[in-house]
C-alpha cells in the first residue's frame, strides 16, 4: 500500500525550521501589542459570497485560485484566500463599529489559494494581517506602514523597499480605467493571454503583469497619479508627509494597484532585493468601501498582510536557526534512577526551569553524548545510589565541573541556581 504525502502545495513545518516561525510569530505578537491591535481569530471557510462581493468576481483569486464545495447543506462555502474580508465579516456582525472610535485588529493563520506552488509560494500559505477600521485619517495608512516595517527591521531584514501608490476613490479609478483601455486596446494582440483576457475585466492589473512584453508596453500607459481628485491627492500628499517625517524612505510606483478590488487610496508593498521574481513581502492600502459592500455602515478602513513563508526563507538566509535555550539535561540508569529522574524533570518544570529528560534507557555513555548535542547549561546524572538518597550530580557542559547535591538542594533554591545557569551559559548563546 502507497504511502499518503502532504499535498502538492502544502508542506509540514517542523525543527529546525519551526524555529523561525515561532520568533516570528513572538516579535509580530510585541510589535503589535505594543501599538495596541487586537488579536481576532476567524474562521478558516466563510461563505463563497463573501470573498465574491469583497474581493471582487472579476480578480484572478475569486475567477481561478479559491478552494470552494458545496456542503451537505448545499451551502457554498469556500477555504479563506486572504483575511480582510473574514475581518470585515466579524466587525459587521459583531458590531464592533457601535463600539465607537478605531478598531485595531490583527491576525494570523493559514489561508488557501490554487496557484502553481514555488518557493515562498504554496496552496495553503500563512500570513498576518492588520486592519484599521473607523478613519479616513492618513496617519492611519503610515501608522500600519510603520508597524510593519518595524516588524520588519525587529527581525533583521535588510534589502527591503517601500513601493507606494494612490488608486484613488471610486470615481477617479473608474476615470483611470476608461483611459488605460483606451490606451491597451491597440497594442491587445501584443500582450500576454492573462492581460488579453483582463482588459475587459480588469485592466488595472494589467500593470502588475510579469510578462516582459506586456511590461514594455504598460510602461507608456497613463498614471493613475494623472486621474486623482483634489481629495485624493490631498490625501496622498499627507501620506507621503507624514512618511517622510518619520524617516521612512518609499519609492512612487504608478503601475502598483494590488490584486484585489477593494483597495482605494494607499496602495503600498514591502518588497525585498533577496527574494527574486516573488520579492513582496507585505502588501496593502486602504479600502473605504468594503465594510459598507459587505453590508455594514460607511466606514473607512487601512491594512496589511505579511506572507509569512516568504519572511522565512529572507530569516533562514539571513542567520543561524534561533535556538531555544535549555537549563538542564536529565540522565538516568536504572529502575530506580528512572522514576526518580521523572520525577525530579517534572518538579523542576515547575520550578520554571526548560528540562529534556532522556528516555532512552540507553547506557550512561550514549546519554552523556546526548546531552553534549543537546545545548543545555548543565546535565543532571541519576544512577540507583543518587536515587537512594535523594541526591543527583550536576556537571557544567562547558567547564565539564561536576558536583553532587540533594535534589531539594536544586529545587529550593531555583533562584540561586538560575543564577548559576546564567554564569555558565556560552557568550554565544547568552
Amino acid at each position: 500500500m502507497a504511502n499518503i504525502q502532504a499535498l502538492r502545495g502544502t508542506k509540514d513545518i517542523y525543527a529546525p525550521e519551526i524555529a523561525y516561525w515561532q520568533m516570528v510569530e513572538a516579535v509580530v505578537r510585541d510589535c503589535l501589542g505594543r501599538a495596541t491591535y487586537q488579536e481576532i481569530r476567524t474562521p478558516i471557510f466563510e461563505q463563497t459570497d463573501l470573498f465574491q462581493r469583497g474581493i471582487g468576481e472579476a480578480t484572478d483569486v475569486v475567477s481561478k485560485e479559491m478552494y470552494s464545495f458545496t456542503d451537505r447543506g448545499d451551502r457554498s462555502l469556500t477555504l479563506r484566500p486572504e483575511g480582510t474580508a473574514g475581518a470585515v465579516r466579524a466587525y459587521i456582525e459583531r458590531k464592533l463599529f457601535a463600539q465607537g472610535g478605531v478598531q485595531r485588529l490583527w491576525y494570523t493563520g493559514p489561508m488557501f489559494r490554487y496557484e502553481r506552488p514555488q518557493a515562498g509560494r504554496q496552496r495553503q500559505f500563512h500570513q498576518v494581517g492588520v486592519e484599521v477600521l473607523g478613519t479616513n485619517d492618513a496617519r492611519a495608512d503610515v501608522e500600519v506602514i510603520a508597524i510593519a516595517t518595524q516588524i520588519l527591521g525587529t527581525l533583521g531584514l535588510k534589502n527591503l523597499s517601500l513601493q507606494l501608490n494612490s488608486v484613488g476613490n471610486k470615481e477617479d479609478r473608474q476615470r483611470y480605467r476608461d483611459a488605460l483601455v483606451e490606451y491597451l486596446t491597440p497594442f491587445k494582440a501584443d500582450l500576454d493571454k492573462d492581460s488579453q483576457d483582463r482588459l475587459d475585466r480588469n485592466p488595472l492589473r494589467i500593470l502588475d503583469s510579469k510578462d516582459k512584453k506586456t511590461q514594455v508596453i504598460a510602461k507608456d500607459a497613463p498614471s493613475i497619479l494623472d486621474y486623482l481628485s483634489e481629495s485624493s491627492k490631498a490625501h496622498f500628499d499627507k501620506v507621503q508627509a507624514s512618511l517622510a517625517n518619520l524617516g521612512i524612505d518609499y519609492q512612487l510606483n504608478p503601475c502598483l494597484v494590488r490584486g484585489l478590488d477593494y483597495y482605494t487610496h494607499t496602495a503600498f508593498e514591502i518588497q525585498s532585493n533577496d527574494l527574486g521574481a516573488q520579492a513582496t513581502v507585505c502588501g496593502g492600502g486602504r479600502y473605504d468601501g468594503l465594510v459598507s459592500e459587505l453590508g455594514g455602515p460607511e466606514t473607512a478602513a487601512v491594512g496589511w498582510a505579511i506572507g509569512l513563508e516568504r519572511l522565512v526563507i529572507l530569516l533562514q538566509q539571513l542567520a543561524e536557526t534561533p535556538t531555544q535555550s535549555l537549563d538542564f539535561y536529565v540522565v538516568s540508569r536504572g529502575d530506580a534512577a528512572e522514576a526518580s529522574s521523572g520525577v525530579l524533570a517534572h518538579k523542576l518544570r515547575l520550578a520554571g526551569f526548560s528540562v529534556e529528560l532522556d528516555l532512552s534507557g540507553s547506557a550512561f555513555g550514549k546519554q552523556f553524548k546526548r546531552a553534549d548535542r543537546s545545548g543545555a547549561i548543565a546535565c543532571l546524572v541519576l544512577g540507583d545510589d543518587e536515587a537512594a538518597n535523594d541526591q543527583v550530580q550536576l556537571k557544567w557542559l562547558q567547564t565539564k565541573e561536576q558536583l553532587t547535591l540533594a535534589q531539594s538542594e536544586l529545587l529550593d533554591k531555583s533562584g540561586f541556581w538560575k543564577t548559576q545557569i546564567l554564569w555558565n551559559t556560552p557568550k554565544q548563546q547568552a
